[in-house]
């Protein structure tokens, strides 16, 4: 239903629901107690909530209201002193005029016309026939519907339909050994909750040094504030049960993995980040808190290029600018990582901080050395070209290349150049510079380019194909 029904909807009587045991309390008051959230990285939450009922003896009805709207109702489970669970329900359908419209269907409700002339009230008994994309009623004898005119028109239903819930509830049914007021702990799985690490870097680069600070951002969509929660938050994505396949996530530019132990705490193979103090995760918010605070660390520039295959590219490409540092105890950052972006500012020359790029990271071991990938550069160029190639055999090509690299920037700089796309059986034959074998597919040659001038790098390729 569009903007029309935009009515006063009033509910005339009571005909609720009876109430459970535990009364609702007001819309401006949570319904939760104790709360603990866990949040992991893959839009998951544990929820673990520990509230005070009055419980009877036997089997009753116990509704938990403010319970994320976006619970998975199969991970739920209730633990107190002598209480089973027989049923569960979990009414999502949430009151709105649009949702008590659509439940009045084939049902009789009060429409109230207002004269705007003279104010006299003219009210109607009619019945719903249909409310899918407007509103179609029954008058006595006539079929109308329902019109945005701009004439004062309310709708007063009789009831609010028992399915329809003003907050996410859960409805469980328990079985009790004996009565008596006691704690009761809901605990369930739920969409709508992830996090991500977020840090700002200030790189000084003429000294060669940086500030780090690194911040946790909680996002909820989950439809539920969680009020006075003591929240931790695991990097980490845990496996779960989608078409029998869980996906991998691609690892950030990690160029030597650590193998430090930071002294975080840990559960299994993740590391957890509990938040100092208690906080309230209001529903559709961003929050941050800040986890990380290193000042003085060493960084470094460089420039990285990497021609994927012995082809000669049309015009210069310019070189990627790479912020290199370590996440080591004593040369570093001396943390782990989790997974989020790094965000790099310098300061220009009149000392404002202006941002210079931005690179994403995966879950990092302590002791790795990274190269964030920030830009491109302006002035360092790199240009492949095919200077030769001819047939050796029926089963072996040679590939002559010659790489020019050009640097209009005042200083010197080294660019590692990387050729890639080489067979496994790939022989170099002859070059201008010794180079390393990254792997199997991959050579590196470290150029080092003057300033204001250029270089060049050959090399002959003994190929299979």
């Amino acid at each position: 239903m569009r903007a029309m029904i935009l009515l006063s909807v009033l509910l005339a009587g009571s005909a609720l629901a009876q109430p459970a045991p535990n009364t609702i309390p007001p819309p401006s008051q949570s319904a939760q107690g104790d709360v603990a959230v866990t949040i992991y990285n893959n839009n998951l939450a544990l929820v673990q909530d520990t509230r005070q009922l009055d419980v009877p003896a036997g089997r009753s009805r116990q509704e938990f209201p403010d319970v994320s709207a976006q619970i998975r109702p199969e991970t739920v489970t209730l633990s107190g002193a002598g209480i089973g669970i027989v049923e569960q329900n979990f009414d999502f359908d949430l009151l709105s005029p649009q949702a008590l419209m659509e439940k009045a269907v084939g049902e009789t409700i009060t429409l109230v016309r207002t004269n705007p002339a003279t104010g006299a009230e003219l009210r109607e008994r009619a019945r719903v026939l249909a409310a899918n994309g407007g509103v179609v009623l029954q008058i006595g004898d006539r079929i109308e519907v329902l019109r945005d005119d701009g004439l004062p028109v309310r709708v007063i239903f009789d009831r609010v339909p028992e399915n329809l819930r003003a907050r996410p509830t859960l409805s469980v049914t328990v079985q009790s050994e004996h009565a008596g007021r006691r704690p009761v702990t809901l605990t369930y799985l739920s969409a709508g909750l992830g996090w991500s690490a977020d840090y700002v870097a200030l790189f000084d680069e003429a000294n060669g040094r940086m500030d780090v600070q690194g911040w946790i951002t909680l996002t909820n969509n989950s439809g539920t504030p969680y009020v006075n929660a003591n929240t931790l938050l695991v990097a980490g994505a845990v496996g779960e049960n989608q078409q029998n396949a869980y996906v991998r996530r691609q690892q950030g530019p990690i160029r030597n993995p650590g193998t430090e132990t930071s002294d975080r705490e840990r559960l299994g193979d993740f590391y957890l980040y509990p938040l100092a103090l208690r906080t309230t995760i209001a529903n559709r918010q961003t929050k941050q808190v800040s986890f990380l605070d290193v000042h003085n660390t060493p960084a470094a520039r460089a420039y990285e290029y990497d021609n994927p295959w012995l082809g000669t590219t049309e015009q210069p490409v310019s070189a990627n600018t790479v912020l290199r540092f370590s996440t080591a105890r004593g040369q570093g950052l001396g943390d782990a990582l989790p997974a989020g972006t790094v965000r790099v500012y310098q300061r220009d020359a009149r000392g404002n901080p202006q941002f210079v790029g931005e690179s994403a990271i995966g879950h990092t071991p302590m002791g790795s050395d990274l190269g964030l990938t920030t830009g491109q550069a302006f002035d360092v160029k790199v240009r492949a070209v095919v200077e030769r190639r001819e047939r050796v055999n029926s089963d072996r090509w040679r590939t002559t290349m010659r790489y020019t690299l050009t640097n209009a920037r005042p200083n010197p700089v080294t660019v590692d150049l990387l050729q890639s796309g080489l067979w496994g059986d790939t022989r170099i034959a002859e070059e201008s510079m010794p180079s390393q074998r990254r792997s199997a597919d991959e050579a590196l040659w470290h150029v080092p380019v003057p300033a204001n001038g250029e270089a060049t790098v050959t090399a002959t390729f003994d190929t299979r194909f």
